[in-house]
This record gives C-alpha cells, structure tokens and sequence, in this order.
C-alpha cells in the first residue's frame, strides 16, 4: 500500500501537541478562529482524562453510587434481594463509556478540518516539530506551537506500581480481581475517589495521607466533615503517616511499614494503590534546548500560557497546577484566541472549582476559610446543613453542607465550599458568582427555585450575615 503520508501537508499556523482535553480543545477553537491546524498524539485522542481519568472513574463510580442505593431500597419503600456486583461487567461498561467519548474526539477532529498525527512528537527546533510514526519520522512547521503534553503517576521509591500486588489510577480502572483488604497511599481526588469505589463494593479500605488531614487542599471544616463519613461508611484513616517500605510477596499480598507519630507499624494488604500526586511529561521533548524553564517537572509560564520562547505555549497539567481537565480547556481556548490576534482574559486560578467525586461528594472554589484569614481578609463564613434542605430528606441525602467565605468588608465571595450529595454540579453557580464578580447583596437578591439543593447556597450566604431563615 502506498504511504498517503506525502499527501499531508506539513506547513500549519499552529500545532498542537498533545490530544488531551487542553490540547484537542486547543485544535478545535484555533480551526473555528480560521487557522491551518495539526494535533499530534502519542497514545490516544482525549488524552487521560477521556481514556484513563475523569470519565471512567466516574463511569465506575456511578456502579457503586447504584449498588449503595439498591442496599437502602428499604428506606424508600421498595425492595430489592440478592443484590451483588459483577466487577469484569462494571469494568467494561466504564471502558465502554471512555471509548465511545474517544472516538467522539476523532469525528470533531474531522469535523473541524484538524490534521491529525499519531506519533510522540519532538522538538527540534523553533517552529519545528518532528513527529515519530509507524511510517517514519515527518517533519511540521507551525509559527506557533502549543504543547499538552499532560501529566503521569507519580512513582515513590519502593512504592513503584507493579499491575499485581500494587496498582495505579490504570491498574485500578481495570481490576481484573476485587480486593478484599486494600491500602490507598495518598487521600487527594484520586486516591479518595478510588477508596471510595472499592470500599462501597465492600474492601476493607486504608488511606494513608501524610499531611495532617485528608483531602488537604480543601477546607479543613470539609475534610474533618469528610473523614466522620469515611469512618462511619467503615474505612480506616491514618494521618500524618508514611508509608515507608512495601514487602510484597507474589501471590500473597503486601506488608505495609507506616511510620506514624515516630512509631513503625506494620499491616499486611492484598492491594495497594499508589496516588502520591503526578509529574508534568516534560522529558524528550526537547524543551530545555529551545531555552523553556522547567520546574519541578512542570513548564514555567506567564497567565497567558506563553513560555517565554516566542511562539511556543504550555497548557493544562504540563504548565502547573491546579492539575483539571477543565482548566486546560479553558487554557486552551484561550491560547488559541491569543494566537489568533484576539485579546482575551487570562484564567484566575482561584476561581476555577475542583471536584472529588467520592460519596459523599465534595466540590470547592476560591479560598478556603484558613487561606482567606491568612491572606489578610477580615471575613464573614456562612454554613448550611444538608438536613436542613427539603429536597436533600425527600433524595435520603440528608447528610452533608455548604459553607461560603465572604470579605467582610466588600461583600466579594472569596470561597465556597461543599460536601453532599450533587455538590459537584451545585459549585458551578458560585463560580459563575466569583466570575461575575458577585457580592452578597447579589446572591441574597437571588430566587433560587424550590424544591432543589441549590436552595442550600442561597442560605449558606444568608447565613454569613445573620439572615438564615431555616436553621
């Protein structure tokens, strides 16, 4: 067959590399604005998250979030026997779900007149992109490159992944056993979210954190709320623990050394999951030749994404925190606007929310109530109940709060903060308010309709000026 790659052509306006959700995005708005676009991917179109993060995990989550609920079928007057799980089908329903939305990524490829690459993609020098296929190595010119390059696992020493006895985010994803006694290092979204999953299946679950609390970039109110749920839902918490040595033995399981408050334990697992944080994949590319600033595995950049070498950008987890599919689509966006010749805003980390999708779920934007004190705010904190809320009793979540964190002095929102049931979709209208500029006096003025949940965010603020009206 004759290589049809001499019909390509190989001079863009931008090239992308990278097809996660900050690099296909980019594509996407770059082509719409009339630019000539390439993306170049190594692995798959929609990166981690589409593939192997945010949309299976939730895909398995929303199987245990079920099986939850057909245990409770009592309390809502129905009735439900013999209820079980069968892991390999709950495994290939999420698998099924990531590849529907991956091909998704190829048609708008295709229907945005993007030129797709498969290949890992180097860069040899400015404007250059060399991209190393199953045909070959082909050369591309672009005034302007970004790069999307993500982010992986971070691997500790000793602690590595080995697809047996200890798993990481992908080993986990594609359990082909259910643990019975599972140890999860590291309690941020990742780490939590799996715990959460296995632990509702019914593992004897572990998370060890080594900061002082779990879930420690959120609000300390959320994650002690948190923790009592864990506990109560059966987990095992340690805190201002490491792990500091795995003894695993094929077939068997894992011994697991924690050094706590000075002291060294030891407890055998027959699973161990690894989410210590990740690493930007910055290697290979050959960034530092072209004169890009790295740190600490993650490319240094200006609010506009710009590296400081003309023409090339760095978007989403490869340009630093906060490590979100949805700041790299935003980043995205944006750059390919600049490219374009348009003016457009640069992202305000504080007001992009992040979401941990455990049970119960918690979802979060702006400062917290520590941060804000120690920012120098004189500040106004607002709490409400889920039990206070008529729609959370009627859905039997009556469990969980909203709590919001105003300037005392201007009215500005400067953080909320949520754990319960739906917050995850609840935390965008106070990003909207931060966005908008919102003070109090405008979400006080606000009719939120009834009966929802979001009737709970209309209190909390009340609430921040003495104004409740249902606790």
């Amino acid at each position: 067959m004759a290589d049809q790659s001499v019909d390509v052509p190989k001079s863009f306006d931008v090239i992308v590399i990278g097809a996660g959700p900050g690099g296909y995005v980019a594509a996407i708005r770059a082509s719409q604005l009339g630019l000539k676009v390439a993306i170049v991917e190594r692995e798959h179109l929609g990166g981690i998250c589409l593939n192997w993060g945010c949309i299976p995990t939730k895909a398995l989550l929303r199987s245990a979030e079920v099986f939850q609920l057909m245990h409770r079928a009592k309390e809502f007057g129905l009735g439900a026997t013999g209820i079980s799980f069968d892991l390999p089908a709950v495994v290939a329903r999420s698998r099924g779900v990531a590849k529907q939305l991956s091909g998704g990524i190829g048609h708008l490829m295709k229907k945005n007149k993007v030129t797709v690459f498969m290949g890992a993609a180097t860069l040899p020098a400015k404007g250059r992109v060399a991209v190393k296929t199953d045909k070959g190595t082909e050369t591309l010119t672009a005034k302007s490159i970004i790069v999307a390059t993500g982010a992986r696992a971070r691997e500790l020493s000793g602690l590595e992944a080995d697809g047996d006895l200890v798993w990481s985010y992908k080993h986990a994803l594609v359990a082909t056993r259910m643990p019975k006694k599972l140890l999860v290092i590291g309690s941020g979204a990742i780490g939590i979210e799996f715990a959460s999953f296995f632990n509702t299946l019914g593992a004897e679950t572990t998370v060890v954190e080594v900061m002082d609390r779990i879930l420690p970039v959120e609000d300390a109110e959320i994650s002690a709320f948190a923790k009592k749920s864990f506990v109560k839902q059966g987990m095992n918490i340690l805190e201002k623990a490491a792990v500091k040595k795995l003894d695993r033995k094929s077939g068997v399981g894992v011994t697991a050394h924690f050094e706590q408050g000075g002291k060294v334990t030891t407890q055998d697992f027959d699973t161990v999951i690894s989410a210590v944080g990740i690493v930007g994949n910055v290697e290979g590319l050959g960034l530092e030749a072209l004169g890009v600033k790295i740190d600490r595995t993650h490319v240094v950049t200006d609010e506009y994404c710009r590296t400081g070498v003309e023409g090339l950008y760095a978007i989403g987890d490869i340009a630093g925190a906060p490590w979100l599919a949805h700041k790299a689509s935003h980043e995205g966006a944006m750059v390919a606007e600049l490219i374009a010749g348009g003016h457009p805003h640069p992202i305000k980390p504080n007001s992009i929310a992040g979401c941990t999708y455990c049970h119960p779920q918690i979802a979060s934007v702006g400062l917290s109530e520590e941060k804000a004190k120690a920012a120098g705010y004189a500040i106004k904190v607002g709490r409400f109940p889920f039990i206070g809320n008529g729609k959370a009793i009627a859905l039997g979540e009556a469990e969980g709060m909203i709590k919001t964190v105003f300037d005392a002095n201007t009215g500005e929102l400067l953080g909320a903060h949520m754990i319960g049931a739906e917050v995850t979709e609840l935390i965008q209208g106070y990003v909207i308010g931060r966005t908008l500029e919102t003070t109090e006096e405008d979400l006080m003025n606000t009719v939120f309709p009834h009966p929802t949940l979001s009737e709970m965010m209309h209190e909390s603020v009340l609430d921040a000026y003495g104004r409740a009206l249902h606790i």
